[in-house]
């Protein structure tokens, strides 16, 4: 898939094996492209991220792309005939573990060898590339006390992100009551934001959600880990707890779940109950006064050079198009495995998302304990989804199919690209921490938010989060870069995208170069010199993981 620089491709063929071409632009119907000395004649018209068909199809004929069974033909298709959910289903390969010896050929890093980011150097030897001060509820009563003190917090010391829209609105109220017309209030510049306070602090906040106590106990007991790994995570330099006292998720259940996780657990922690203090003025004020002393504390902690192996890379894909696994993660695959070349370690998740590619992942595995974990929690995943009626196959989304996702499998394939040809040296179960450097598999769900804060309990110090259709998801601890499958979504939603592989597309940049650009952004990101868009967009996104049927 190396692209010739002086060639602007129409069509690619992903890989030697495949029996369809991906436009890479419109296709008239009619229109004769040519390809690895082979014409064909497109008998539909092929919008750019969708596919064709190299030859005649026959029902239940299998369909192959990036070198793997994608679904097969329900009805005969001509060849140069467009794959649609019509004439394709979703089909997969089975998978097991067969003892296979998988050899890797590691990317020469010798112009990354000597570089490091500047970090925060925790006391169990772990680096953040931000220091955080963190709110965490044990249950859902006490999300409005968390509003009450972010809306003081955030504006008094300078977080806050919604200036230019409370500037706005002002306006609004102000030609309303002179009687203007509303629609002649500009939307101007952001207004000038408040300097903050605490500089070494990178932001407070705040994990909202609707658990700790209503459901079942396992739920909160998962949540109470989740937390836990939060409350741990090297990102984060103090934490405080608010809590109701009756909910199922006591606060000792919290607190042995985050000494269990690190029994040398240092951090400022402070923690408030609300039925004890029987006050609400009195619980929020003292919240807010102690996380102001212990914000004053962790201010004093400064950014110091690290080792580029002290980070921590989860790899996800959102809003995913027909050029996901042609571009984007391709390159943040290159990107990774790099990171695992310099002893670093990278996280690649979404369970649903890998339907397809087993065998290919159970064949990298180092050990026959670690290939058949995977292939546990995989299996034992699907056949939830089936017993509620659904089923991996059911995971693209209306949006990935209008851009040429047709099947689950066709979106895995190019979903697992993220995650580079490394080793797979480990796989982890839902908040489970990764301990060991190189490639390791998290289990996830598909769904974005729930995905990003699944590795982020792993340990994710940043987040590379390809995209192909525009999605603004952050997370609250983990700096989440955004990188763009194409040149056109760069370029309407920059507010939001932070790298373009659209060069890709066009011919311009290897998958290789770009893996190497995509990598000096971490680094930059990593040492506080460039926010990511969803870190300047307070883009805070957290949606435990109940353990149910989520794709």
């Amino acid at each position: 898939m190396t692209p010739d620089k002086n060639i602007r491709q129409t069509v690619i063929k992903v890989h030697p094996g495949d029996n369809v071409l991906v436009a890479l632009q419109d296709l008239k119907k009619g229109e004769t492209v040519h390809f690895q000395n082979d014409s064909y004649t497109v008998v539909d018209a092929i919008p750019a991220k969708h596919k064709f068909f190299l030859q005649d199809m026959a029902a239940g004929d299998a369909v192959t792309m990036y070198g793997v069974l994608v679904g097969k033909t329900q009805m005969a298709v001509p060849r140069g005939g467009l794959m649609t959910t019509t004439n394709v289903r979703h089909a997969a390969g089975a998978y097991d573990y067969r003892g296979a010896r998988y050899e890797w050929k590691a990317p020469d890093v010798s112009r990354f060898r000597h570089r490091t980011f500047n970090g925060y150097h925790r006391s169990d030897g772990r680096v953040g590339t931000a220091n955080y001060w963190l709110f965490v509820p044990t249950v859902f009563c006490e999300n409005r006390n968390l509003d009450v003190i972010r809306e003081a917090l955030h504006n008094e010391l300078g977080y806050a992100v919604s200036g230019k829209y409370r500037q706005y609105a002002h306006q609004l109220v102000e030609a309303f009551q002179k009687g203007g017309t509303l629609e002649e209030v500009s939307f101007g510049p952001e207004a000038t934001q408040q300097n903050r306070l605490f500089k070494n602090v990178d932001g407070i906040k705040f994990l909202n959600h609707q658990g700790g106590c209503g459901g079942t106990r396992q739920d909160a007991a998962t949540l109470s880990r989740l937390l836990a790994a939060y409350a741990d995570h090297p990102n984060v330099g103090g934490v405080t707890v608010l809590s109701l006292g009756c909910q199922h998720l006591q606060v000792a259940d919290f607190v042995k779940d985050l000494r269990d996780r690190n029994p040398h657990f240092d951090k400022p922690l402070y923690i408030f109950e609300q039925q004890e203090v029987g006050n609400e003025d009195k619980l929020i004020a003292d919240a807010i006064r102690q996380t102001f002393e212990g914000l004053a504390l962790i201010n004093q902690y400064q950014r110091t050079p690290a080792g580029l192996d002290k980070l921590v890379v989860g790899v996800k894909c959102g809003g995913s198009d027909g050029f996901s696994g042609i571009s984007a993660n391709p390159a943040v695959g290159h990107c990774a495995d790099l990171l695992v070349a310099l002893g670093a370690t990278v996280l690649l998740a979404e369970f649903p998302e890998l339907c397809g590619v087993e065998q290919q992942l159970v064949d990298r595995s180092v050990s026959e304990p670690v290939a058949r974990k995977f292939i546990q929690l995989m299996q034992d995943y699907e056949e939830q989804a089936e017993r509620a009626g659904s089923g991996f196959y059911m995971n693209p989304s209306p949006g990935n199919i209008k851009d040429g996702l047709i099947t689950d499998a066709i979106k895995s394939a190019g979903a697992a690209k993220k995650g580079g040809t490394s080793p797979v040296v480990d796989v982890l179960d839902y908040t489970e921490p990764a301990t060991k450097p190189g490639l390791n598999l998290v289990c996830t769900p598909g769904n974005d938010v729930e995905a990003t804060t699944g590795k982020a309990a792993s340990g994710a110090t940043l987040i590379l989060f390809t995209t192909g259709l525009g999605t603004p998801t952050g997370n609250p601890v983990c700096p989440t870069i955004k990188v763009a499958t194409n040149s056109r979504l760069a370029s309407r939603m920059k507010d939001i995208i932070d790298i373009d592989t659209g060069p890709i597309i066009a011919g311009e940049k290897t998958i290789e170069e770009m893996g190497e650009d995509i990598l000096d952004y971490c680094i930059r990101a990593a040492s506080g010199e460039v926010t990511p868009k969803a870190v300047l967009l307070n883009q805070d996104d957290f949606i435990p993981w109940k353990r149910g049927v989520s794709l």
